[in-house]
């Protein structure tokens, strides 16, 4: 088995997403590795983060569930954010991770590798790497109706609330688990002030792809600028997030099938636009 990486040995010229410029409106613990994953195919980045994810003023309610952790019997991890967020109570509190052992972990796509990085298992990683996929899942466990589970989940500012967290709750119960909900850490609108030089980039037309990894970064998007009527294509990392797109008036030319990791998410990019 080869265990040399020569993909960034490869000329830029070769590779599928030669000279295209690609925005990525995903925040900042995310954008690193979009931009990473796009610069593989040697495409150009283009960092416009839409949405900010930040730690909280207050940790009163994910404090309180995290010191009754014995009366959970799951934690539902739908994002990075919610697993740092756990990570970092569980610091300030000075509860050690092996106190987790006890609960199921529920992750999502590669996210599950940070939780064994810290030496906890991960009892359920969906084929389908999505909060539906988590609850499908569970459907199929007896034993989870009645569990409590724990869902970290972001406290959303100065736009509506995606429908993700809301729906995977009531999926939850759905399949007669007893959700707890709790803020994790925040999520908020970025100004557009701040991105002058990006938005004349689009409005100019030298933007080929805008790049949404979730609902927020759509809603984030749309309230910077008017939906572009012709240009960049509208890429979308999975099925969930292009259907929020068209909720908000933008209609996906790319649709990722693969949205268990950014490489999936860039290859449809790249064949997406050999195909426009």
């Amino acid at each position: 088995m080869p265990i040399a990486d020569t993909s960034m040995l490869v000329s830029s010229e070769q590779q599928a997403l030669f000279g295209r410029r690609i925005l990525i409106t995903a925040p900042r613990n995310y954008a690193l590795r979009f931009a990473q994953a796009v610069l593989r195919q040697g495409g150009l980045p283009i960092l416009m983060p839409t949405i900010e994810t930040d730690l909280l003023p207050d940790y009163t309610e994910l404090d309180a569930a995290l010191r009754q952790h014995q009366q959970l019997d799951w934690i539902g991890f739908t994002s990075r954010n919610g697993i740092e967020s756990v990570l970092h109570r569980c610091d300030a509190l000075g509860l050690a991770l092996k106190d987790l052992h006890h609960c199921h972990l529920a992750a999502i796509g590669r996210d599950a590798e940070r939780l064994r990085e810290v030496g906890l298992r991960v009892s359920l990683l969906p084929c389908e790497p999505s909060p539906h996929g988590i609850v499908a899942e569970l459907a199929q466990r007896p034993a989870s109706r009645g569990q409590r589970i724990l869902v970290p989940a972001p406290a959303v500012e100065g736009l509506e609330e995606p429908d993700v967290i809301p729906n995977f709750v009531a999926g939850l119960e759905e399949i007669n688990m007893i959700p707890v909900r709790v803020p994790a850490y925040r999520t908020r609108v970025l100004e557009a002030q701040r991105y002058q030089l990006e938005l004349d980039l689009i409005r100019r037309g030298v933007v080929d792809a805008i790049a949404f990894s979730s609902a927020g970064e759509v809603a984030g998007f749309l309230s910077m600028i008017e939906p572009p009527t012709d240009g960049p294509a509208i890429c979308c990392f999975g099925p969930y997030t292009a259907a929020n797109a068209r909720r908000m008036g933008l209609e996906p030319s790319v649709v990722a099938s693969d949205f268990s990791s950014f490489d999936g998410f860039v290859a449809a990019i790249a064949a997406g636009l050999v195909m426009s």
